[in-house]
């Protein structure tokens, strides 16, 4: 089951945020000894980096700027790390001890999350991790457990490890009854143990239940309404819909050591690729301890503010457009409307092959409305005796009309008689 919401969404925001964001931490991982494809993950002992839970003191109501900004970005839908691997919750929850209940803010930071979204009119998702590095029954990860190697940590005995699936199954039902609808569960952590030691069927099946409208990730073993590659773009998009998850700079949480950020124009030209190949950009951004972003972050989604001010058309609510042949190019379509996303500069001209060039009624610059000049070609049988051929548009696009980040061009065609 796909929700429509989520076929067209195009654009959300990812929010990675727990106590260690006080001290600039990356989520979790730290605390194993740090992960080879984060390079800038910190290595810390585990009571060092479980220390903070207690401090942890944000500015009340931190997502309401976080929701305003998402709108005003075109975004459709966030989703919280409403629990990540480290097992410190941002939700009150009766089945631990080890959350923002217990901190020194004592909100329920799920709670605010899920408002503020509402209140922007986005779509609410939660991530939850299925492994819980702090729960000593799943085992809790000590130092000696160190180097982390995926899959080959301490079992349970089978007494603790029903207790736990008790707890885990338990979090996830507080997540699924206490806020409202929900729209989407993000699953992770998974590669830990099997679907049936998750027992993900009894788990989907519960969620079905109590949030029937909720979509569900492919993380979750064995289930999954979507596919979920991450910090890429597929070459050629999966068989089905789907997701990419992106950080801004190379960290998921609020880390200062990392200051390898994406430009403006490399996080609209990811958007734009996203969008022409029909799947849905999930940004991720890593607020401080206090709930603020970095002005480094907030420099660059900015930028991606502007464009998407002038070319919001051209991405939420569209379908793939055009094949890799037809133009070179990201392209999407929202009915007899195709948008041509020029991620490199002109030499005077583009082309598109393959279009109905009787049909075309408009070429124009999405931004500024203004007119574009386009010859057609047609093969010469086609012309001769196809009412309704299929051809090649040449389109002029003079330097005055390039926009710094990606221009974008709308096609106009008749309906097909």
């Amino acid at each position: 089951m796909v929700s429509s919401w989520f076929d067209t969404a195009r654009f959300g925001l990812f929010v990675h945020w727990g106590h260690p964001s006080q001290v600039g931490l990356e989520l979790s991982w730290p605390l194993v000894g740090g992960l080879s494809v984060l390079p800038h993950c910190q290595d810390v002992p585990v009571a060092e980096y479980h220390a903070t839970a207690r401090t942890f003191a944000p500015a009340p109501e931190s997502p309401r700027a976080w929701a305003g900004l998402a709108r005003r970005l075109g975004m459709q839908y966030a989703v919280l790390t409403a629990k990540h691997h480290d097992g410190f919750a941002l939700f009150h929850t009766a089945h631990s001890a080890f959350s923002v209940a217990q901190a020194a803010y004592g909100g329920d930071i799920v709670r605010e999350f899920v408002e503020a979204m509402r209140a922007e009119g986005l779509r609410v998702g939660l991530y939850f991790s299925l492994s819980d590095w702090h729960h000593p029954d799943y085992p809790a990860f000590a130092d000696a457990d160190r180097p982390y190697r995926f899959g080959q940590g301490r079992q349970a005995t089978a007494a603790e490890w029903e207790r736990y699936l008790a707890f885990m199954h338990g979090q996830v039902r507080e997540l699924c009854t206490n806020y409202g609808p929900i729209d989407l569960f993000w699953f992770d952590g998974g590669w830990e143990r099997t679907a049936e030691q998750w027992r993900s069927r009894e788990l989907r099946d519960m969620i079905r239940t109590l949030q029937p409208g909720a979509l569900v990730n492919d993380r979750l073993p064995g289930a999954g309404d979507f596919d979920t590659p991450e910090q890429f773009i597929p070459a050629e998009p999966p068989g089905r819909t789907w997701e990419t998850c992106l950080t801004i700079n190379e960290s998921w949480a609020h880390n200062p050591d990392d200051r390898d950020f994406k430009s403006g124009r490399q996080l609209v030209h990811a958007l734009c690729e996203v969008a022409g190949k029909g799947g849905n950009l999930l940004l991720n951004v890593g607020p401080m301890g206090d709930g603020r972003l970095a002005p480094e972050i907030l420099e660059r989604l900015a930028g991606v503010e502007r464009w998407m001010a002038r070319h919001r058309e051209s991405i939420v609510g569209t379908e793939a457009g055009l094949a890799p042949w037809q133009f070179y190019g990201p392209s999407t379509r929202r009915g007899e409307r195709t948008f041509l996303h020029l991620l490199m500069r002109p030499y005077d001209t583009v082309a598109v092959r393959g279009v109905p060039v009787g049909r075309v009624r408009g070429v124009r610059v999405l931004a500024s409305g203004r007119e574009l000049v386009w010859t057609s070609r047609v093969a010469l049988p086609d012309r001769l005796f196809n009412p309704d051929p299929l051809g090649e548009l040449r389109i002029e696009v003079p330097e005055a009309v390039l926009d710094p980040d990606a221009t974008v061009i709308a096609l106009d065609f008749a309906p097909a008689p």
